[in-house]
């Protein structure tokens, strides 16, 4: 079969955000859209991991992937690539994919150089909902943003795409698929969605330890998919490896439309774990000790106790704090640990206390990569519900989960048969004990224009021109808040390959440890996304049991007043806040 050579336009907005391309599927399924980003892809990689390489195609399943898949498998044919590698059913994980390119290894002997990622993470899909792209490298992490930036760049002078009028390849049944091109052989190969990763989680952790807590009557524990692709995992996972109920779990089984819901995992959107671990409106009786949730592609989580929530900030803190003790893969010691500059300074305490190496990064997971590649960070999360380690190159929603069962089965080793075991909210309260606790809250407003939202930010900017007006300001709206001691907006130099990103948000810092951060989000499929973040530190034993919006109401006011957020946005509420 030979190479087709067809024309194509450019289309406008092809700026790949810190997570891809996330688009509505309307705008997707236009003529060539699709196909001018993958091309761009290509064009932009080094050509030795294009010709004759192998690439992974898959995603977590949403609404559109399928069709997608069987055009990037028809261009990559065209492009010169040798063998794509494709999830069942077209089903990978992002923290499988990277698992995926990082472990896998060919008949000849040979491993991924990529992959194409089918997600828009936690945004809904179906038809009138979110699509996404992104590609990720052979270390399996993030396209770093010399690869985006090119990508981009070609996708504003395209002129041709290359593709191959290959039949559509059965994707529903593991098997090899072999194709006579233009060049030599073409494969297909259709794999397990789930060995990989499985065998790559019980390299990590003690797989019995945790299967005795799960034993435990007094133990009961619930996992939630949201209707993504994690519920390839749970089953195998938490069921057949370490004999949970399979009534453990919730919403496991992948749909296109995540059965209609909004598969991000927070207090907002997972309403039915919510409630059912005593968090909802209504009491519930008896919840289970555990409960945790994971994304659309499963790279984020949330971690929850018998009506007790961990904040995403706590929960890397937490496993920094412990990894050593009760994963075996951390046994030798953390080689250091890193968080995006928006999550709460709970992990700094850590490291300073355990004499660790620290790192603050801006957001986006190819910044911990780099630090990871050049062994710097084993452990390293972000305040949206994304944590992980050094095993693979993206975040890890059930990593998290197997983390935390680790932890609970470690202080309960000599416990099992005990009356009592050390609950989520014992340790989470012991740790605030040690190291302080960080009272921490995130506000989204969602799809905000996008215009209004640029000019609220340039407003901050400018107002830190002076820090003494914006303390008169600041003490006009709440005299019992500290001083403001600087601001900036935040740049990072990376310590690695030394590129320099700006604009990555605006911190003003105030004299007693508290922080708020203003940011504009890359992760939405239209308009802006502003997210304001609000911390205080609290070390004084008598009041680190306060409630958390008791405790940041004076800076929340602040926060709100001194942007002047609804005179800009016309919102008086956000739309979620975390």
């Amino acid at each position: 079969m030979s190479i087709k050579r067809v024309q194509t336009t450019p289309f406008d907005g092809q700026k790949p955000g810190t997570s891809g391309l996330r688009k509505k599927v309307k705008v997707f399924i236009q003529p060539n859209y699709l196909q001018n980003f993958v091309q761009s892809t290509f064009n932009a990689l080094p050509a030795d991991q294009v010709k004759g390489a192998r690439l992974v195609v898959s995603g977590d399943g949403r609404y559109f992937s399928k069709e997608a898949i069987q055009i990037i498998i028809k261009m990559a044919a065209g492009n010169g690539v040798k063998s794509v590698w494709v999830g069942q059913n077209g089903l990978l994980s992002t923290p499988a994919v990277s698992a995926v390119v990082r472990e896998r290894v060919g008949a000849d002997g040979s491993k991924a150089s990529g992959a194409f990622i089918l997600t828009a993470s936690h945004n809904p899909g179906g038809p009138n909902e979110d699509f996404g792209i992104k590609y990720n490298m052979g270390n399996g992490g993030p396209a770093p943003e010399s690869i985006t930036n090119k990508i981009y760049e070609n996708t504003t002078q395209i002129k041709e795409y290359l593709t191959v009028d290959l039949p559509e390849v059965d994707i529903t049944k593991p098997g090899l698929t072999s194709f006579e091109v233009e060049g030599g052989t073409f494969t297909v190969d259709v794999f397990d969605s789930a060995s990989d990763y499985v065998k790559l989680m019980k390299s990590i952790f003690d797989f019995d330890s945790i299967r005795k807590l799960l034993s435990s009557p007094k133990f009961t524990f619930c996992f939630d998919a949201l209707h993504g692709v994690g519920g390839a995992y749970a089953k195998r996972i938490f069921v057949e490896e370490l004999g949970a109920k399979e009534s453990s779990l919730l919403n496991c089984v992948p749909k296109e439309d995540f059965g209609g819901g909004h598969p991000d995992p927070n207090l907002t959107y997972a309403k039915e774990l919510v409630a059912r671990m005593g968090l909802g409106k209504s009491d519930t009786q008896d919840p289970p000790e555990f409960g945790a949730a994971a994304d659309g592609d499963a790279d984020r989580n949330m971690i929850l106790g018998k009506r007790f929530f961990v904040t995403p900030s706590d929960s890397v803190a937490i496993i920094a704090a412990n990894a050593v003790e009760a994963i075996p893969y951390f046994k030798s010691g953390l080689k250091g640990v890193a968080r995006s500059m928006p999550t709460s300074a709970a992990l700094d305490v850590v490291a300073k206390h355990l004499n660790l190496k620290f790192f603050e990064v801006p957001t986006g997971w190819k910044f911990f990569g780099n630090l990871m590649d050049a062994g710097l960070c084993s452990v390293c999360g972000e305040e949206s519900f994304g944590t992980g380690s050094d095993h693979i190159r993206e975040k890890d929603g059930i990593w998290a989960v197997l983390a935390w069962l680790s932890i609970l089965a470690y202080k309960n080793k000599d416990n099992i048969g005990g009356d009592k075991l050390v609950t989520v909210e014992d340790i989470v309260r012991k740790h605030w004990s040690t190291y302080g606790r960080h009272y921490y809250t995130r506000y989204d407003y969602e799809n905000v224009d996008a215009g209004k939202a640029k000019e609220l930010m340039a407003s901050l900017v400018n107002l830190q021109s002076s820090i003494p007006e914006v303390n008169k300001i600041v003490k006009g709206i709440r005299s019992d808040v500290a001083n403001v001691a600087g601001g900036d907006e935040f740049e990072y130099k990376d310590s690695v390959d030394g590129s320099i990103s700006k604009h990555q948000g605006i911190r003003y810092l105030f004299e007693d440890g508290s922080r708020l951060v203003f940011r504009l989000s890359g992760t939405g499929s239209e308009g802006a996304t502003i997210r304001l973040y609000i911390e205080q530190y609290e070390k004084d034993p008598s009041k680190i049991s306060r409630e958390s919006s008791e405790a940041l109401a004076p800076l929340v006011e602040v926060a709100l007043k001194l942007s002047k957020m609804q005179e800009f946005t016309g919102r008086s509420a956000p739309t979620v806040i975390t």
